[in-house]
């Protein structure tokens, strides 16, 4: 069984990008990211994104990490502050700690192709 099947599919991948944006724009670092977004179509967007990457049905076929946050000037700390809200989001929705370690194992891969180097 797939992380997505066994949490509970769509409505629960929505719930969590959901909450989890609602945590990043009340962050003072880390909302200026996100001027201008319309943000119902990042969150369609990421929950397919989070469905496919948990073992869900749905397909990505947006730009790749590289394209989509280049000359955002993203730093190290603004990373690890979204992996933080992230973590939490899981926590608060139930996930078990064996099942976030997987996510965040996931997320921390993919550093590189969102941190802009300086």
């Amino acid at each position: 069984m797939s992380l997505f099947e066994k949490y509970g599919g769509f409505a629960t991948v929505s719930q969590i990008v959901r909450q989890f944006y609602r945590d990043v724009l009340s962050s003072q670092n880390l909302k200026v990211y996100f001027e201008g977004v319309d943000m119902e179509r990042l969150i369609d967007h990421q929950t397919k994104f989070i469905s496919h990457a948990l073992g869900g049905p749905a397909e990505y076929t947006g730009r790749t990490l590289e394209m989509s946050h280049k000359g955002l000037r993203i730093t190290e700390a603004d990373f690890n502050e979204v992996a933080e809200i992230l973590q939490e989001t899981l926590e608060d929705v139930g996930m078990e700690d064996e099942d976030i370690e997987s996510v965040m194992s996931i997320v921390g891969s993919t550093k590189s192709s969102i941190v802009e180097s300086t």
